[in-house]
């Protein structure tokens, strides 16, 4: 940060809300365009972020008794249209493969051997995924089918935007296979409810759990479910989805049993799956003016030791100390893991050092120089707080201290996200005071509005796309019911009709 500056990014969030995020993942060197349009160079501390959140989720994935698997890249064209309202709901987001070699025409290289039938860049895996499970399953015996798997998928984006939407990005997708309906629905809610838990666990944000309306549902999909969250410009993010499939792509895929009363029936799918979109997401949730800031159990590093070594004859000893206050720190335990700590012991100012590691986000910044070498102490700042917010603690104790303030960091900014969203979601039943809540005041230098109407909805499709074309607001979702989101008939506002219950209605990335 230059001096003078007020903060480490420009724009401010309320100033440039989508400049300030694209400025926040540069400055903290999490991923950057590439030279192929839409597509991104995610950098190393970017995809530590995406490791992490893979590891967790993998674990919470086996133990709920699913595996593994891989399956191809590319998938024939054929396989697409056996399910209509899928290739339809994917057709303008495909990359197609023709030809399968290059040659030299005129100095040069031009596609040559046309394939016999196109091949689609993987968007999705059901076909796919459909065909090779037909070929495994032929009794009742052979299911339930519980597959995960870790790829890439190129969805054509028109407008990119880093993590949030990119022409290819990371993501899993499970794919399981069903003998009832009933297991199969199950399933479903299961999975919904594992990424409820590792978005309010690791990643400190809290998400509303809820059912797709008609024109939101995955296509092909039975019923959609999602979970919901808002970011600091009070727009939602789909953080991820569930998605119970019924019999459509068993159909389609002719994925066919011998029950156990001897008859020949379909089998019940479902699909599941989120990407590197979270990080995006973690990023407008939790960042402020001065760059990114990670919760503790997804930071991959969770506490950085600065060492201030400005004369060479004391850098030895702080070096030295610096060390042993790590190898302290890095023997404690914070959430079931060892405490992951770095030492950055660059010939660079500790300022210039200390202003990185906060544009990165690390939780927790240890600062020691030789006046802390006499004192015993070091100084302690806290991502949570302010940049020049520092507690001095005693060296020889810190890895005691150190579990309970992250465990602190991370419960911090759950309460600060939930209070967040609680203050910008609005109960509202009159057309007027919706169309109002959604509409900037200048629309000439739109300012940071809206948030989540909590409105009553006829079910109507013809309402929803209404709202959409005047607004560009959507039904985010159907809240399962609780005490924040009670289940209670009215009116709906927009045509006058009963209603059975109110709906998330918001703007959205």
């Amino acid at each position: 940060m230059s001096k003078g500056q007020e903060s480490a990014i420009s724009p401010k969030r309320g100033e440039d809300f989508p400049e300030w995020y694209q400025q926040v993942v540069r400055a903290a060197e999490l991923a950057e365009n590439s030279e192929v349009r839409g597509c991104m160079v995610i950098r190393p501390w970017g995809y530590a972020l995406w490791e992490r959140m893979q590891g967790a989720l993998d674990g919470m994935f086996k133990a709920t008794g699913h595996k593994n698997a891989y399956f191809p890249l590319f998938i024939p064209l054929g396989h697409l249209q056996k399910e209509a309202d899928h290739v339809e709901g994917f057709a303008k987001e495909c990359a197609v493969v023709t030809h399968h070699r290059l040659e030299l025409k005129d100095g040069k290289l031009v596609p040559a051997g046309e394939l016999t039938e196109p091949l689609i860049v993987r968007p999705t895996s059901e076909t796919i995924i459909g065909s090779t499970y037909a070929k495994w399953v032929k009794s009742y015996r052979d299911l339930p089918i519980l597959l995960n798997q870790w790829a890439n998928v190129v969805r054509w984006e028109l407008r990119p935007r880093l993590f949030l939407r990119t022409a290819e990005f990371l993501w899993q997708e499970g794919h399981t296979a069903h003998e009832t309906e009933k297991e199969a629905v199950e399933e479903t809610i299961k999975m919904l409810g594992v990424y409820e838990t590792f978005a309010r666990n690791f990643l400190a944000i809290p998400v509303i759990r809820g059912e797709k309306s008609e024109s939101e549902r995955f296509p092909g999909a039975v019923t959609t479910y999602c979970i919901e969250a808002m970011v600091q410009d009070r727009k939602a993010i789909q953080a991820g989805t569930s998605h119970f499939l019924g019999q459509n792509f068993a159909k389609a895929s002719d994925i066919k049993f011998l029950s156990r009363n001897n008859t020949e029936e379909h089998a019940w799918t479902t699909s599941w799956g989120v990407s590197t979109r979270l990080i995006g997401t973690l990023l407008m949730a939790h960042g402020d003016d001065d760059g990114a800031v990670l919760p503790p159990r997804i930071a991959d590093t969770q506490v950085v030791i600065i060492p201030i070594t400005p004369k060479p004859e004391t850098r030895d000893a702080v070096l030295a100390k610096a060390e042993e206050i790590s190898a302290a720190i890095r023997a404690s335990t914070y959430a079931g893991e060892a405490v992951r700590v770095e030492v950055d012991s660059r010939d660079l100012g500790g300022g210039v050092k200390s202003w990185e590691w906060i544009k990165k986000g690390v939780p927790v910044r240890i600062e020691i120089g030789p006046r802390d070498l006499e004192s015993g102490s070091a100084a302690v700042a806290r991502r949570d707080k302010g940049p020049k917010e520092k507690e001095f603690l005693p060296a020889d104790t810190l890895s005691n201290h150190i579990p309970e303030i992250l465990a602190e960091i991370q419960q911090t900014l759950l309460d600060r996200a939930l209070a967040f969203r609680r203050e910008h979601t609005k109960k509202i039943d009159s057309k007027e005071e919706f169309y109002a809540f959604f509409t900037p005041q200048n629309p000439n230098k739109p300012e940071i509005h809206g948030g989540f109407a909590y409105t009553h909805w006829n079910g109507s499709a013809e309402v929803e796309a209404k709202i959409k074309e005047d607004l560009k607001v959507t039904i985010r979702c159907i809240p399962e019911e609780s005490e924040e989101f009670p289940v209670e008939a009215g009116v709906c506002p927009f045509s006058g009709q009963p209603s059975t219950r109110r709906v998330i209605f918001g703007k959205s990335y």
